[in-house]
């Protein structure tokens, strides 16, 4: 029963390191786009398609 003390203590202090980390990465701009943004105005738009427009069925009454 110990050893799962031991091994939750551990992969909470493994945790806690992959987070600060993280943290670290973030605050020193790892993870900027500064390539995208320069560039952006080289590569073509999509084409937006019209919607279609609804069309109204009616029905064909024989008289």
């Amino acid at each position: 029963m110990s050893v799962i003390y031991i091994l939750l203590a551990i992969s909470i202090i493994v945790a806690i390191g992959f987070f600060i980390a993280f943290v670290l990465a973030v605050r020193s701009g790892q993870y900027d786009d500064s390539y995208t943004p320069s560039v952006r105005m080289l590569f073509e738009d999509e084409l937006v398609k019209d919607k279609p427009q609804k069309t109204v069925l009616t029905k064909k009454t024989n008289n």
